[in-house]
């Protein structure tokens, strides 16, 4: 007997009061003016779910946007897990990529601000960032197996989801695309995935990685 628990990660609306500087766990809002999407996103969730987002506001306004469109079914308040926030850029929280750029005497990470295993002076790693992602993910399917969970976060953590779901090490999460109001589904599996498999085992299964609504309306 297998129990399914799946995952709906959906990464937060555009950022626009940023000026282009790196924020990281700087905690500011998010433009949800697009009904287009928004409107798509409501009738992509599932009923009766768990609701999640991290910590930090423009989770939050993201969720509240599309329960707006979720208008047959009652949604809960979501849980707040601070392990779901993005990456702390410590001291480069505020700068632009220029002066990061500048900063490290031009070394520049392809897809990422710096590999995986860098904390960034009073930061963290990205590596952090997974340790504390996957812990969650396994405490909340635990908690709630068999049941759909929304979660609300952004492009770190939703890498570190992808990773932990592929099994590949955290550097290689990095090289990801992770849009803006993007869905990301993923099914985590418990119990027998072979005649021989313990009932402990657990596999993941992908349904999609980095949908993005308007490309389906």
């Amino acid at each position: 007997m297998s129990t399914t628990t799946r995952w709906w990660w959906v990464r937060h609306a555009p950022v626009t009061e940023n000026n282009g500087k790196i924020y990281g766990q700087n905690d500011l809002n998010c433009d949800c003016s697009d009904s287009e999407t928004f409107a798509r996103l409501g009738s992509l969730m599932p009923r009766d779910a768990v609701w999640v987002t991290s910590n930090l506001k423009r989770t939050h306004q993201t969720a509240a946007a599309i329960v707006k469109n979720i208008r047959d079914h009652e949604v809960p308040d979501p849980l707040i897990e601070h392990d779901f926030a993005e990456q702390h850029f410590g001291d480069w929280q505020g700068m632009t990529n220029g002066e990061l750029a500048a900063l490290k005497s031009g070394e520049w990470h392809r897809f990422w601000l710096a590999p995986a295993s860098e904390s960034p002076p009073g930061g963290e790693s990205f590596a952090k960032l997974y340790e504390r992602t996957s812990r969650t993910i396994n405490r909340l399917s635990a908690e709630h197996a068999g049941r759909d969970i929304v979660a609300v976060t952004h492009g770190g953590t939703i890498r570190a989801a992808i990773a932990m779901a592929l099994g590949l090490e955290p550097e290689r999460a990095l090289s990801f695309s992770v849009d803006n109001c993007a869905l990301t589904r993923l099914d985590h599996i418990t119990g027998t995935a072979g005649t021989h498999a313990p009932e402990t085992d657990v596999v993941w299964r992908i349904g999609h990685i980095n949908l993005v609504p308007k490309t389906l309306l």
